[in-house]
C-alpha cells in the first residue's frame, strides 16, 4: 500500500500546529507543510481547498479536508487516523 499523501497548513508559533506535526511524526508519517503565516500563494491555496476555514492547522489527508489538531487527535483515539494513513 503507499504512502498516503499528507499536508498541513501552518502558521509560526502555533501550538496547535506543532501538537499535529508531532503526532503525524509519532506515526512516522512523511507530511508536506505550507507555512501561511505571511499569507502568499499557499494561503490562498487554502482558501481555494477550504473556504471556510477559520484557524490552522488545517490538515489533508489524500486531499481529504480532515480539520484541524483536535479533529486530528479525535481519529488517532477513535483508532480511524491509522486506516487514513494506510497502516
Amino acid at each position: 500500500m503507499s504512502q498516503p499523501k499528507v499536508e498541513i497548513y501552518t502558521k509560526m508559533f502555533c501550538g496547535y500546529c506543532a501538537r499535529a506535526k508531532r503526532l503525524l511524526e509519532s506515526k512516522g508519517v512523511a507530511f508536506t507543510e505550507y507555512d501561511i503565516t505571511m499569507g502568499g500563494p499557499d494561503k490562498t491555496a487554502l482558501r481555494a481547498r477550504k473556504p471556510d476555514y477559520a484557524t490552522v492547522p488545517q490538515i489533508f489527508i489524500d486531499d481529504r479536508a480532515i480539520g484541524g489538531s483536535d479533529d486530528l487527535a479525535r481519529l488517532d483515539a477513535a483508532g480511524e487516523l491509522d486506516a487514513l494513513l494506510g497502516r
